[in-house]
């Protein structure tokens, strides 16, 4: 169940926060509307890493899509563009 509280029970910030854990947040309103979230830095780093997870997957999608329809590049010219050599 959702730990939803008007944005004036803040003036008691402490206990507030004493709520909040990895398995519940706490959300405040403003004139009876959601308007906050608090979260744990443990759940702010997961929520980066998914972001990060979902932004990669896409990127690769959309790569994956144009070399689909322009054709994949040899390993070979890109070594060369690139400047390396295999080892």
């Amino acid at each position: 169940m959702p730990n939803i509280k008007p944005i004036s029970d803040l003036r008691n910030y402490t206990e507030v926060l004493k709520e909040v854990d990895t398995a519940s947040r706490v959300y405040l309103t403003r004139n009876g509307h959601g308007e906050y979230g608090i979260l744990t830095m443990a759940e702010i780093d997961e929520l980066d890493r998914y972001k990060a997870a979902y932004t990669l997957f896409f990127k690769l999608q959309k790569a994956e899509g144009r070399a689909a329809k322009e054709g994949w590049i040899d390993v070979d010219d890109v070594e060369k563009k690139l400047g390396v050599s295999e080892a």
